[in-house]
């Protein structure tokens, strides 16, 4: 048998397949890790770097299976990009390689907002370090441009699915909003269904997952109708209700949940406080439910961590349930004939979503100057024509952003 060469093999020295089990959950941690330290810029972004990661330079899926992930993430309430992140570490690795992949990747940005929440002063005393997330920032805006322009070669091919892609890009831009988003990938999958013009779902291994998980959806139908009869025993069953049912019911990510956080911590914070956790979580890499653990740890003064580690597992569990109980039944329709014009659909429609992400709001929170516009120009450059690594161009634009 021949030995494996490592400069063609995309996931290290080994495939996926001749890899053991806790090799494959190391390798989802550690990248998801590592993202999860230079993921700037809001959910848009996070799938731009995902796309980079796992689909361009380690190929564990192809660009169909991903753009399934994230229109599945978009028809369930919950995180969109940490649920892609997660149905990646389940595809690779199992269950534990989905739990790696949400622990890893949030673990930076959870961090970062309880010790803010704790010995704050430690960050806004720092003046270097709102450069260096500007900096970070227009990386972004390079990462999803990439990243949108990759797909969108994948995906849009023929007229109507590049029509449909710019057509709910239009929508999105004139019309924001996660309702919007929703009938956006809807409309498309019709349209693609009945006029049957569009490419076929790029040519995949078949479904990732098989069958609908019974175990997952009814966990979380238990907790969804416990949770709020246990509210009232206790500042703890409370904190997790009002977290869990946050997580349960908000579409479009953390933006959407402020509301919904906002109410539910009314009683023991005052608007302030608040405002200032949510704007510390647009600036932290990672997840923007991160939010959470700022929240907790200030709603449970006596033990900090604890409130940040339970108020951060019950916003994330509800969109993770969802999505191990559906993913299967979801993966397999797509891959039926009868349905692969409107999955076509949904893919030019994901695009077309990027797009929309592009406009606003990556591309307005980071670019403001021309020096800016030149810059990110200039990392277009690097990343799509010379192909520097995403680690490097990390640091080249940490450091451009103390001087534009």
């Amino acid at each position: 048998m021949k030995r494996a060469r490592r400069g063609r093999d995309p996931g290290g020295w080994l495939s996926p397949r001749r890899k053991t089990a806790m090799q494959r959950i190391w390798d989802v941690f550690r990248h998801f890790f590592l993202l999860g330290l230079m993921s700037f810029g809001g959910p848009a972004a996070h799938l731009g770097y995902f796309h980079k990661r796992f689909v361009t330079q380690l190929g564990w899926l192809d660009d169909a299976a991903y753009a399934r992930m994230i229109s599945l993430s978009q028809f369930l309430p919950g995180p969109g990009s940490s649920q892609t992140g997660f149905a990646i570490g389940l595809y690779h690795a199992g269950a534990l390689g989905g739990l790696a992949a949400f622990v890893a990747f949030t673990l930076p940005s959870f961090l970062l907002m309880w010790l803010l929440a704790t010995a704050d002063a430690a960050f806004t005393d720092n003046p270097w370090l709102p450069q260096i997330i500007k900096g970070l920032k227009l990386l972004a805006v390079v990462v999803v441009a990439d990243a949108t322009l990759a797909m969108w070669r994948k995906f849009c091919l023929k007229r109507l699915s590049a029509g449909l892609a710019l057509g709910t890009a239009i929508l999105l831009i004139a019309f924001p909003g996660n309702g919007m988003q929703l009938m956006a990938l809807g409309l498309s999958a019709l349209a693609a269904f009945w006029l049957r013009d569009t490419e076929p779902a790029a040519e995949s291994s078949g479904p990732l997952f098989k069958g609908f998980r019974a175990l997952p959806l009814l966990v979380f139908l238990a907790l969804f109708l416990l949770l709020p009869l246990l509210a009232g025993s206790g500042a703890l069953w409370q904190l997790l209700d009002s977290f869990y049912h946050a997580g349960s019911l908000v579409f479009g990510g953390g933006h959407v949940v402020l509301p919904l956080l906002q109410e539910a911590v009314a009683e023991q914070m005052g608007p302030d406080r608040f405002l200032t956790g949510y704007a510390a979580a647009q600036a932290v890499p990672g997840p923007m439910f991160s939010l959470a653990a700022f929240l907790g740890a200030e709603m449970w003064p006596g033990s900090p961590l604890l409130g940040a580690l339970l108020a951060t597992l019950a916003i994330f569990l509800p969109g993770f349930l969802l999505l191990a109980g559906i993913r299967g039944g979801w993966e397999q329709l797509s891959a039926r004939p009868a349905v692969a014009a409107a999955s076509a659909g949904i893919n030019a429609a994901v695009v077309g979503l990027l797009i929309a992400a592009l406009y606003k709001p990556v591309f307005p929170s980071a670019v403001h100057t021309a020096g800016e516009m030149a810059l990110v120009l200039a990392g277009f450059l690097l990343l799509r024509v010379l192909r520097l690594p995403i680690a490097l161009m990390v640091l080249l634009f940490g450091l451009a952003g103390l001087f534009v």
